[in-house]
């Protein structure tokens, strides 16, 4: 699946970008759990953790469809969609004050892949089990 395998990657770039913003201020702050009451770093912990809970599955549902033989114009659409949504939602979520359009237009488009994802592989699941 070497267009998943694509969008895959860049998406555990970004997620590693993340990571190691989390990781430098618990470092630096020697905070082990939670955000120590940091606002500023409660924002890096969520866009973090958004990107943890809203990635893999569109990642998964970008990958049934290329096993299901989707077109490859439409897995490269829903993957850099993922990733500018992605990108998007996290620069929003952590920005102070909060960057909202960032925030608004990474879920929206988030949500639209995830949609999409699931109605694409539901249409070729069933069409293919014909």
């Amino acid at each position: 699946m070497p267009i998943t395998a694509i969008y895959a990657g860049l998406i555990a770039l970004l997620f590693v970008v993340l990571s190691f913003r989390v990781t430098n201020v618990r470092r630096a702050e020697k905070i082990s759990l939670g955000s120590g009451g940091n606002p500023a770093f409660e924002q890096r912990i969520r866009a973090h953790a958004n990107c943890a809970e809203y990635a893999p599955l569109a990642l998964i549902l970008i990958g049934l469809l290329e096993s299901l033989h989707a077109p490859a114009a439409a897995l490269h659409t829903l993957g850099a969609t993922l990733v500018f949504a992605r990108t998007a939602h996290a620069y929003g979520l952590s920005q102070t004050p909060q960057f909202i359009p960032g925030r608004m237009i990474g879920m929206i488009l988030t949500f639209a892949v995830l949609g999409l994802g699931a109605c694409g592989c539901l249409w070729l699941g069933i069409m293919g089990a014909r």
